[in-house]
């Protein structure tokens, strides 16, 4: 039996002898493997769909339902113990002395004073040089404000070249107004909420080189005018640098409604008070407070704490000029 293959060969040559072109014979592929051709190599492969990089989620805290994001627990006792005011301590000579500062400040801060002023509810306070006493006053100020049944009180540190607000109150450092102006944060995040029912407190914030350009930018002004006028039974006390070592002092001033300027007894030159106060003099209300004066006899109300502090107003009659006179505090600390 003649073979396909040599019926195949013999039914070409009979094409070719008819005049048909019919090429040359394609070889059959074998079955085994071979390697794949240089052009098919060079041909792109498909690959899995690359999936994004597990990235941890960022942990944040939850804001409260007052819009606040934090919410730490002060060592009253501690405080106490280092002569602040707080809530739970008995009543004393030093808390009826600012019972009676705080007074004029509220009212004018709810415009029931004498005149209206922009801003009155943002109250600075500084002193001429350092170690006065102004930190100390600014968080016994805030805490006897925090007390009242009408009025919130934020304490911001606004001495942002030397920050003592959260040293003084045993907290780590952290963000705060620097941030919020440089936009790295939001001022819900920076906010602390206190166990000191009302009292809500603002840190300076992280180091910045140029801090006073920050404090005098249209970022502050527009911080400023909005804290001022979102809450309208809150008061803010700024606890600002000494007025002739600094300069954010008086460009902080210049928004200020209220500037305390505190001034130690017996320690303070009168030429360094009359440049700080002249240094300020385009603020609407500056008032004097005498820091550690030493106590009258008879000048006690006597409770048996003995604390011994001279008790006073902490302010003199103001002028037509918004000044006010240098009365007696005797908060007994720098």
């Amino acid at each position: 039996m003649t073979s396909l293959i040599e019926q195949a060969a013999r039914r070409l040559e009979q094409l070719k002898q008819a005049g048909v072109d019919v090429g040359q014979p394609t070889p059959v592929a074998t079955p085994t493997a071979a390697p794949a051709p240089a052009e098919a190599l060079a041909q792109p492969v498909a690959q899995p769909v690359a999936q994004p990089a597990v990235v941890p989620p960022v942990v944040t805290a939850r804001p409260a339902s007052d819009g606040h994001s934090k919410r730490i627990e002060l060592d009253l006792d501690a405080l106490t113990a280092q002569g602040f005011l707080t809530p739970q301590a008995p009543r004393t000579v030093m808390a009826d002395q600012y019972r009676n500062i705080k007074r004029p400040l509220i009212r004018n801060a709810m415009h029931k004073g004498a005149s209206s002023l922009n801003h009155a509810n943002l109250i600075m306070v500084t002193s001429a040089l350092p170690g006065e006493g102004k930190s100390f006053t600014s968080l016994n100020l805030a805490m006897s404000i925090a007390a009242e049944f009408d009025n919130t009180v934020m304490l911001v540190d606004a001495d942002v070249a030397r920050p003592s607000m959260l040293r003084m109150l045993g907290l780590p450092p952290g963000p705060g107004l620097l941030d919020v102006l440089e936009k790295e944060a939001d001022m819900a995040s920076v906010l602390i909420k206190t166990n000191v029912d009302k009292l809500t407190l603002l840190p300076s914030g992280r180091p910045h080189a140029r801090a006073t350009e920050l404090l005098a930018s249209d970022a502050m002004s527009a911080l400023l005018d909005d804290m001022a006028k979102r809450y309208p039974d809150r008061i803010i006390i700024f606890d600002s640098p000494p007025l002739l070592l600094t300069t954010e002092s008086r460009v902080l001033a210049s928004h200020m409604g209220q500037v305390v300027v505190v001034v130690q007894a017996e320690r303070t030159p009168q030429s360094a008070v009359q440049q700080a106060v002249a240094a300020i003099e385009n603020c609407p209300l500056k008032m004097v407070l005498l820091n550690q004066a030493s106590p009258k006899p008879g000048s006690g109300y006597g409770y048996g704490y003995g604390y011994g502090y001279g008790y006073g107003y902490g302010y003199g009659e103001t002028d037509g000029a918004g000044h006010a006179g240098a009365g007696s505090a005797g908060a007994g600390k720098a």
